[in-house]
């Protein structure tokens, strides 16, 4: 449908990109890459015969066939998708298919992908649509899965990407980000003064109090450890703001917390960040007082004119750090 909108409506089509596809769905003596007759029948039998029960993984996406989650997952998508016998008739319409004598008035921009090792659709098809759409670019993919979806659909993704907007998309590993760290101050004493049932319960709610200031200022919590939390903003002013909320808050159940701030470019590690800057953060934070919101020279730089006041604390020396580091406690965060 797609090559014959194509080639049919060029000037309502800014590309065509075709994945893991066919001009003609089944053998010829001029096309030898199809199904034939006796390979069909074989996989309409099973589709009839296991629809809905088993998700035919083992013929379309090998890398997961053994995956039992994967197998009920797309067996029941299979059942709510379609009766079997729709999904019969749908692919016995497919063997009718053949549109390789429009393939040559195709004129638009065409990207055709396909998976070198793909079970549904051999790569040979794939190759064929290239070579006989007029200027159509081919990409070769590894794997042997034809869902777009399972495997490294990203590769997908990327060659569309930079196909439609001439700009290969890169992969982002490291982000500039400010770090706070904060915690409990005199936690320990707490937790013997409360016993285990109490004191879990003032953590609940303590948690509960930071997340939500967390989310006012759009912040991101990476981890947590005892009383201890670390988060991760796009801004300092909102990160100097949200960690003198949640000191001020959190004194109403009766907690004093300590925190430390600084900004740098850290290493994306999947939903997590790491690196040096993500230490520098926890000596800041481990160098403030009761009470302080305790920022490195980077930060209070960042957010200068913002109204945010400041304190000079001096320099300090960093455990682990080389050098001497410039900290100050903010005052004022209007």
């Amino acid at each position: 449908m797609s090559i014959l909108f194509a080639a049919t409506h060029p000037q309502r089509t800014s590309a065509l990109i075709l994945y893991g596809t066919y001009a003609r769905r089944m053998w010829a003596p001029d096309h030898p890459w199809g199904r034939t007759e006796a390979e069909m029948d074989a996989i309409l039998e099973r589709i009839d015969r296991d629809w809905g029960k088993d998700a035919l993984l083992d013929l379309s996406d090998p890398s997961i066939a053994n995956n039992d989650e994967a197998r009920r997952t797309f067996a029941r998508y299979f059942r709510l998708a379609a009766s079997p016998g729709a999904a019969l008739t749908v692919l016995r319409l497919q063997t009718q298919i053949d549109v390789r004598h429009v393939l040559p008035a195709i004129h638009v921009p065409a990207l055709v992908m396909h998976r070198s090792g793909d079970r549904v659709t051999r790569v040979e098809q794939g190759r064929y649509l290239a070579e006989h759409i007029p200027g159509a670019k081919f990409v070769e993919l590894a794997g042997n899965d034809h869902m777009p979806a399972v495997g490294n659909g990203d590769a997908i993704i990327d060659e569309i990407g930079e196909f439609l907007t001439g700009v290969r998309p890169v992969e982002i590993d490291r982000v500039l980000a400010t770090i706070l760290f904060t915690d409990i101050v005199g936690s320990t004493e707490r937790a013997l003064a409360l016993r285990d049932r109490r004191w879990r319960e003032l953590l609940e709610q303590y948690y509960a109090t930071v997340r939500r200031e967390l989310a006012r200022f759009r912040g991101r919590e990476i981890d947590r450890a005892g009383d201890g939390l670390f988060a991760a903003f796009d801004g300092p002013a909102r990160a100097i703001r949200c960690a003198c909320r949640i000191r001020d808050e959190v004194r109403s159940l009766g907690l004093e917390v300590r925190s430390g701030l600084h900004a740098g470019e850290c290493e994306v590690l999947g939903d997590k960040i790491g690196g040096i800057a993500v230490h520098i953060g926890a000596r800041v934070a481990a160098a403030a007082e009761p009470g302080e919101v305790l920022v490195s020279n980077t930060v209070k730089d960042l957010v200068a004119g913002s109204g945010i006041a400041f304190r000079d604390r001096g320099t300090h020396a960093l455990r682990g750090l080389p050098g001497e580091w410039p900290l100050f406690v903010v005052t004022g965060a209007a």
